[in-house]
């Protein structure tokens, strides 16, 4: 695992996830169909911020009574956990019944999550308290709403989840906004926050120029080839890098 500083992290919160995931590709390190969640996973506030922490996982159901205790007794085992988690915990949770019978969190869990320090929710689950939820300022990340939490416990914590048709392990960085959740590989997350910007203004000659010039195909060829320039100059920046 390698230790990230914060300022990478805040750098990181800086780009949406779209750029995050045209950077990794600059680095040939996955396949570019890999690595982020599929359109079940929806942010529930699109308006907040992009989100970056690492992931603390957890399998739970809500459809079947636990044997034994109550339906939230595992929670204050589940925060203290946090400190196995190397930065700001993602909380990542699979919710293990098909078809999905009730909300995997709502106002108290992420009250709780926030105080021990989260700054954020993925689930495959579904949300509750969503306007509560919202005036936390906290993020989530779900495949709908549903008004109870029937039988919720949890099951396991820190194993790998799968969430969004994508394998999550504990400690993964993830990234998350308004477009989707992705995972960065923290071997390049340094790299990727340090070219982030470039990759920004290589994009920014195709739309100034579109601006000033809508409807010049001439001018969209002389831009596309200038962009890519930029990019490739990037790309030969990570690959000296990696």
């Amino acid at each position: 695992m390698t230790l990230l500083d914060t300022t990478v992290l805040e750098k990181l919160a800086t780009f949406d996830t779209p750029t995050i995931c045209n950077v990794i590709e600059l680095f040939d390190i996955r396949p570019r169909t890999e690595g982020y969640m599929d359109k079940r996973i929806s942010a529930r506030f699109p308006e907040m911020p992009p989100m970056v922490g690492y992931a603390s996982t957890a399998t739970l159901r809500t459809a079947l009574a636990p044997r034994s205790g109550e339906s939230y007794a595992r929670l204050p085992e589940q925060v203290a956990r946090f400190q196995e988690i190397v930065g700001p915990p993602v909380v990542v949770m699979q919710d293990l019944d098909s078809p999905r019978v009730a909300a995997t969190f709502g106002e108290i869990m992420c009250t709780t999550y926030k105080a021990f320090g989260a700054v954020g929710l993925v689930t495959n689950g579904a949300a509750r308290d969503v306007e509560q939820v919202r005036a936390l300022g906290f993020p989530v990340f779900t495949d709908g709403i549903i008004p109870s939490h029937g039988y919720f416990h949890l099951l396991d914590i820190h194993l790998p989840v799968q969430v969004g048709g994508f394998i999550v392990y504990p400690n993964d960085l993830i990234h998350g906004d308004a477009n989707g959740v992705t995972t960065i590989p923290t071997e390049i997350a340094t790299d990727v926050a340090d070219v982030g910007d470039a990759y920004i203004a290589a994009e920014q000659v195709i739309l100034q120029a579109m601006r000033e010039e809508p409807g010049n195909v001439n001018r969209l060829r002389e831009a596309e080839a200038e962009t890519h320039l930029q990019i490739e100059a990037i790309r030969r920046q990570v690959a000296r890098k990696t």
